[in-house]
């Protein structure tokens, strides 16, 4: 493509700074063509959508309404987005990924896309990104002509967004008003060579066609003309009813039986709203258009695509499309029809179905509309603009052909057919007006470049979590054990620190790089970078990261311990993210290195495991005995319907693990352990911990604990064979319990001692198919001890039922 000085000027906006702009031209001025050269050449990194299916695939690009998953519907600026119903706002990783990593956004077609549109895409890019830039500091593209068609919006609707938008064009936006956006508009004409019909077209667009243009333009006026079907015509036409008397003319030629395929009706669904005919007339040999997207993973074709039908089944469609090596199977589809409403107190939109309309999703092609054609380019082409009746489309229409040669009229053009927007009008003089040079591209440079050089090192984004956690912990101090706060204060006042460094740093930066020099290139400036990354990297390692990889808690709170890992991994994100900048930058600024590292960041824990938090518990030697206490205080938890916590806390369970108390008095001055409590669980509590210190030989304080142990030892042997006669003898373990006012676990322990001997087999004392599923399970995992094992598998696993296949598989 030849480069000119607009071309040229655009590139260099796009690619070297982080304005928003706006690139037009008349229609042929190599707009597509610059976009398609974007997406290849760019370094940054670019997601293409478009307000049309046949727009978006024209851009090899995605639907704004399906990548951002907005509502067709009218998306007012005082309602929570998310709160509205009848569409999915759920992203899936995913998409939230490619969102994060987005430097640049393009929006084809832009004319098409609505004022209320482009605010959520706003707000969603604010969402997943900075909440506090337009677009959530994602750089957009819109390209597109506003002389072409302009957006569709309902009577319904306007009466809606009228109240917010003083017209319904993107410009009219929130977010395009604040976002300082600059216009380039694109002069030199590719799409057509003959200067007399580039001409003709800049009159249309301009609403200034002359008396010698018309004239030329009408020498092409051929009411009677038939093509053969060799020649590659295709008609368009204003309205869709006369693409469909085309269209029916083309089916009675064809031989062969048509089949008639019929809509099926639910609800409300007027007859002026049907996206298709009620009864469907098809023959194989049909030229046809799709009418809708396809929603399965496959996504074979989309509302625009045009192919062949080759067979008709009962309930289906065999099409074959020129490009594809494969035949579509196109059943019903279903389109809905939607009532919105606002709410009158949340203010949010609903969206009631109260309809809908089943049909196969096509329609015969031979003629499309206007519309549809928007973005196409057609070397030969019937045109029927008589009934023109929108801003631009006339001008679509001609602008379509790549020559007057080709172009054939099937009505006269007169200025009746020609309509233009006064407001467009207005913008686009202004933007004329306005048009940037150098002087504004080199200050836009040297902007981005700072801007990104800031972004390196701020670590705004560290409060939040970091406050999250303190928030978390303070609210929950008694379920909590761990060094949080300590630590988290530190890494709290070392990010005020580093805030603090860095806005002198960037006041710094902004003074430099105020000479003629970029960033980039200013060796003053890069010497006070690499300086800057050094002390940096020296902070955040021993301030940040130790004091991360130091932090350790435990709780028995589910939700609490949920919260508290998601704020400390986001905080492990943000700090790989802080460390894979200074790492890779540490010899000096390079935009294209920083982009390259930003979009890395947010992929580097993608395939990563989350960190292994060190829990308290792992400082004690009776971790064993913090699992059996666990289990029983779930059993208690479960009979007593009662939530765990309130027999007994995460700290009076850490307490019992390192006080070992073997009595009801002892029991007393553990932590959260008072009358009540010992009364209900004492009893439990205190044989469990016996059977355990009794197990592994632990000595115990208390003299009469001593003397039990004492007894306790004597008859070791004698009491494992009560146990194992009773159980043959056909009680089980919970019956043996009670009857010899032991704890199960310690009777699941005299039984397993016999596995060895044979008199006891593993399946005696656990499901089938627990002991199967574990004995694929354990072998895959990596763990220090049984805790570790415990915590990273089904709780339906008991601490007994594991060592038993852990020893099992030892032995094997």
């Amino acid at each position: 493509m030849k480069i000119n000085k607009e071309l040229d000027l655009a590139w260099n906006f796009v690619n070297n700074t982080n304005r928003n702009i706006f690139l037009t031209g008349k229609a042929g001025t190599g707009k597509t063509t610059f976009l398609h050269k974007l997406k290849v050449q760019s370094q940054k990194r670019i997601v293409v959508v478009a307000p049309t299916g046949v727009a978006a695939i024209n851009a090899k690009g995605v639907t704004i309404h399906s990548f951002f998953q907005l509502p067709f519907g009218p998306i007012l600026p005082d309602t929570d987005l998310n709160a509205s119903n009848g569409f999915n706002r759920k992203f899936s990783k995913t998409k939230i990924n490619i969102i994060k990593s987005l430097d640049l956004l393009v929006i084809d077609e832009i004319s098409m896309v609505r004022a209320d549109l482009l605010d959520g895409i706003d707000r969603t890019l604010k969402r997943f990104k900075d909440r506090n830039l337009p677009f959530g500091g994602v750089q957009l593209l819109m390209i597109g002509d506003l002389q072409q068609l302009s957006p569709v919006v309902k009577d319904s609707e306007w009466q809606l967004l009228s109240s917010f938008y003083t017209n319904a064009f993107f410009f009219s936006s929130n977010s395009y008003q604040n976002s300082n956006p600059i216009t380039v508009e694109l002069k030199h004409i590719y799409r057509q060579e003959n200067p007399t019909f580039i001409n003709i077209l800049n009159e249309v667009r301009n609403n200034k066609l002359s008396k010698f243009s018309a004239e030329e333009l009408n020498k092409r006026y051929q009411p009677n003309f038939v093509p053969n079907k060799e020649d590659g015509y295709i008609s368009l036409t204003t309205h869709n009813h006369k693409a469909i008397q085309t269209n029916n003319l083309e089916l009675e030629k064809l031989k062969g039986q048509s089949k008639t395929y019929n809509a099926v009706i639910d609800g409300k669904f007027p007859e002026h709203s049907f996206p298709n005919k009620e009864k469907l007339k098809l023959k194989v040999g049909a030229q046809v258009m799709f009418i809708k997207n396809d929603i399965s993973p496959d996504k074979r074709y989309f509302n625009g695509k045009i192919g062949k039908v080759i067979l008709l089944e009962e309930d289906e469609v065999v099409v074959n499309c020129p490009d594809d090596d494969f035949n579509i199977i196109t059943k019903p589809e279903t389109w809905e029809n939607i009532k919105y409403t606002v709410d009158s107190d949340t203010k949010a939109i609903s969206e009631d179905k109260i309809g809908s309309y089943t049909q196969i999703p096509l329609r015969l092609a031979w003629s499309i509309t206007i519309h549809k054609s928007q973005g196409l380019t057609f070397e030969k082409a019937i045109i029927d603009a008589e009934s023109a009746f929108a801003h631009g489309q006339t001008y679509v229409a001609l602008s379509r052909c790549k020559s007057l040669e080709g172009l054939v009229l099937k009505s006269k053009i007169t200025p009746n057919q020609i309509i233009s927007d006064s407001t467009v009008v207005s913008f686009n003089e202004n933007a004329e007006a306005n048009q940037p040079n150098d002087d504004i591209l080199q200050k836009s440079k040297r902007k981005f470049q700072l801007d990104l050089i800031s972004e390196i090192f701020n670590f705004y984004k560290f409060l939040y979590p970091t406050n999250r956690i303190l928030d978390i912990y303070y609210k929950n101090r008694g379920s909590v054990e761990g060094n949080i706060e300590m630590l988290v204060v530190a890494i709290k006042d070392s990010v005020a620190n580093l805030l603090k460094v860095g806005n002198s740093f960037n006041h710094q930066l902004n003074s430099i790089g105020e000479s003629s020099d970029l960033p980039e290139s200013n060796n003053i400036l890069q010497e006070r970078f690499v300086k800057a990354i050094n002390y940096f990297i020296t902070q955040t390692k021993e301030k940040i990261k130790g004091s991360l990889n130091d932090l350790s808690f435990t709780t028995d709170n589910k939700a609490i311990e949920k919260d508290l890992t998601k704020q400390l991994d986001a905080l492990d994100e943000l700090l790989a993210a802080k460390l894979l900048y200074f790492e890779g930058l540490k010899n000096g600024f390079s935009v294209e290195q920083f982009l390259e590292l930003r979009a890395k960041s947010i992929f580097i824990t993608k395939d990563k495991p989350k960190t292994q938090r060190k829990s308290v518990i792992d400082g004690t030697t009776n971790v064993e005995l913090f699992e059996l206490l666990r289990e029983l205080r779930n059993k208690i938890a479960k009979r007593e319907d009662l939530v765990h916590f309130q027999i007994f806390t995460q700290k009076s369970l850490y307490s019992m693990c390192e006080l070992l108390p073997t009595s009801k008095q002892e029991l007393k001055a553990v932590h959260g352990m008072g009358k009540t409590r010992i009364e209900k669980y004492g009893t439990e509590i205190i044989q469990v911990i016996k059977s355990y210190c009794d197990e592994n030989d632990i000595e115990v304080s208390n003299h009469n604990a001593i003397i039990e142990e004492s007894k306790t030892k004597r008859q070791k042997g004698d009491t494992k064979k009560i146990s194992l006669e009773l159980f043959k003898s056909g009680k089980s373990i919970d019956q043996i319990a009670i009857e010899r006012e032991l704890n199960t676990n310690t009777i699941f322990g005299h039984l397993a001692s016999f596995i060895s001997s044979g008199e006891v087999k593993i399946t005696d004392l656990m499901s089938e198919a627990n002991y199967l599923e574990l004995k694929k399970i354990i072998p895959t995992k990596t763990f220090e001890n049984i805790s570790d094992l415990k915590h990273q598998i089904d709780d339906k696993y008991t601490y007994g039922e594991l060592r038993l296949v852990i020893n099992d598989l030892s032995k094997k």
